[in-house]
């Protein structure tokens, strides 16, 4: 399947043949939902904590004795129903993430590239490279997409300095290696554009 090709001015300049296997299939939202999930589980750090019983500063000692006060018996003054004592079933450090195996990982993603393809959000980019480094410049040009975010897929190779630096200040938009694609990212942006050189190497990592 053929895409089009445009450069940052929103100028055709050629076309580009993409897998149908990665850019093709249908939308599993059920799994698209669980990877989103997995990445929400896995970014959490999970260090809530309260201090249990055995944990809180004092002595085990009665607080007063057992009969002849009118009070209900108590053996000490760290359980929950005194001020300073323990909580009751409160949070513990945890670790949040769980496992999500490689194949559902890849379908996930190839999934959300098809998606996003689909819905005509995807823009393959000629290249990155600008001549000038300012936000001004490069602002221009990216209003001709009509875009509300955008994400900025670039090759290993790296991204060219001059369009770190312009984009670093446009709001609503980020710069990603496509070693670090994920669909929480594809979701989440309005627009993806993606570096041309990057589709071969996006092709052959969700290939194997």
């Amino acid at each position: 399947m053929k895409q089009l090709v445009l450069n940052l001015k929103n100028k055709p300049v050629g076309d580009v043949e993409l897998d149908s296997g990665i850019f093709g299939l249908k939308t599993f939202p059920d799994l698209i939902h669980q990877y989103i999930r997995y990445q929400n589980a896995k970014s959490r750090q999970g260090s809530h904590k309260t201090k249990t019983r055995s944990e809180i500063a004092g002595r085990s000692k009665k607080p007063f004795s057992q009969k002849g006060t009118g009070n209900a018996r108590q053996g000490s003054n760290k359980p929950p129903n005194f001020r300073g004592g323990a909580v009751a079933m409160g949070p513990q450090n945890r670790d949040h993430s769980f496992r999500l195996n490689k194949k559902e990982k890849k379908l996930a993603l190839k999934s959300a590239l098809s998606t996003k393809l689909k819905e005509e959000k995807i823009v393959i980019i000629d290249t990155f490279e600008i001549k000038s480094f300012k936000t001004k410049d490069l602002n221009l040009d990216l209003k001709e997409f009509d875009y509300k975010s955008a994400l900025f897929i670039y090759s290993e190779n790296g991204i060219d300095k001059n369009f770190k630096l312009a984009s670093s200040n446009i709001p609503k938009v980020s710069i990603l290696n496509q070693k670090g694609i994920n669909v929480k990212d594809l979701i989440t942006f309005d627009k993806v554009f993606i570096e041309k050189k990057s589709i071969t190497e996006i092709t052959n990592r969700l290939s194997q």
